[in-house]
């Protein structure tokens, strides 16, 4: 059946991969005369292109992380393993398994955010009980979940945070990704099994901190291929991505500037500095380590946050101020000992940096609660 094409929205917050990158997928798959496995929209060349760029088809660089890493993940889906990504909170994991998803199979969406509270029925399938009293268990009284649409459709299924999720909701997808088969007990017939399709495959989630939450059976790790991410060491390539990044939040959010370049630089040398990071261009490793996330991700979310308090409060460009004001809610969170970790970052490294927007974030200390 052909599909038609989903046009972007002005009014979507978060358009998805295949939705913001349509154009660059539709030339991909225009060029690709590679070799493609079972059910993939692309192939693995082509699916490396779009993920790392391409600047002969005008494809950009989505994510920072090595060509030969991104391969091995690849490579695995392609083998029909499950690919299980693990790294510190804020790393792009998440990302990351979005665009392997668009790039296999041109679809996203199929995505299970792992929590507490989550219920098998909500990976696998429910009912509508209104034809299940009526008619009794059928395919029409079937509400497909995830897993059952990625199987009957054939494409990947994203689990989001899969640690956080209860250990028997973990081990519904033993079945899945060993035998590539749902059953389906409540109906009959050919119905009662659901065979996965050529490109059906899960990427999974889990980030170092959650470690122990609800740990994973060896059984099923033994199905999935482990890759770790790894935050951003270069800084450049750090400044570069949340400058992208930053710019492109502020104009979804309708603000006609960018922050300045030397704010985006106090911004990213301040997370590297207090997540232990080593400044590779003359700086040194952090005195104190905070409990808080300082990752690529939540500096991306603090500079769209500057834009947004200096435009909408006073029409102007982000300042070393504005910086104070919107660092001092992602540092200091529930540990008060990070709040004596940040001030004492400003006292004893702020204080000794040269430079006309270092002097104007040291004066500004005064902001930190």
């Amino acid at each position: 059946m052909k599909k038609t094409p989903i046009k972007e929205s002005p009014a979507l917050q978060r358009p998805p991969a295949e939705i913001l990158h349509a154009q660059e997928l539709q030339r991909l798959r225009e060029s690709d005369n590679g070799p493609r496995p079972p059910g993939w929209a692309l192939s693995l060349t082509a699916a490396r292109k779009f993920i790392l760029g391409d600047d002969t088809l005008d494809v950009t660089r989505k994510i920072v992380a090595p060509a030969a890493s991104i391969e091995r993940m690849l490579v695995t889906l392609a083998t029909r393993r499950g690919l299980m990504l693990v790294g510190e909170p804020g790393t792009a994991k998440s990302l990351l398994s979005e665009l392997l998803a668009t790039a296999i199979c041109g679809k996203s969406t199929l995505t299970i955010q792992g929590g507490a509270s989550i219920t098998e029925d909500q990976i696998k399938y429910s009912w509508n009980y209104a034809l299940l009293i009526n008619e009794g268990p059928s395919p029409r009284a079937l509400v497909p979940a995830p897993l059952y649409q990625g199987m009957r459709d054939g494409q990947v299924v994203r689990f989001e945070e899969i640690t956080r999720a209860p250990l028997e909701v973990q081990d519904c997808l033993l079945g899945m990704l060993s035998d590539r088969v749902m059953s389906v007990p409540e109906l009959a017939g050919d119905d009662g099994m659901l065979y996965a399709r050529d490109g059906f495959n899960i990427i999974a989630t889990a980030n170092t901190r959650d470690r122990g939450v609800n740990e994973m059976s060896a059984a099923l790790k033994r199905r999935f291929d482990f890759e770790t991410v790894f935050p951003i060491l270069d800084f450049d390539h750090e400044l570069a991505l949340v400058k992208e990044a930053s710019a492109r939040l502020l104009e979804k959010s309708a603000i006609p500037r960018s922050l300045p370049v030397p704010v985006l630089e106090l911004l990213v040398t301040t997370f590297r500095d207090l997540r232990g990071a080593v400044q590779a261009h003359g700086g040194d490793a952090a005195m104190d380590r905070l409990t808080a996330v300082m990752s690529t991700a939540e500096a991306v979310n603090v500079a769209h946050a500057v834009g947004v308090r200096a435009w909408f409060l006073e029409q102007r460009d982000g300042s070393p101020a504005d910086l104070v004001d919107c660092i001092a809610g992602t540092v200091v969170k529930d540990n008060a000992d990070d709040r004596a970790k940040l001030r004492r970052y400003f006292e004893q490294k702020v204080a000794r940096k040269n430079g006309a927007h270092w002097q104007a974030y040291f004066e500004a200390r005064q902001r930190l609660p």
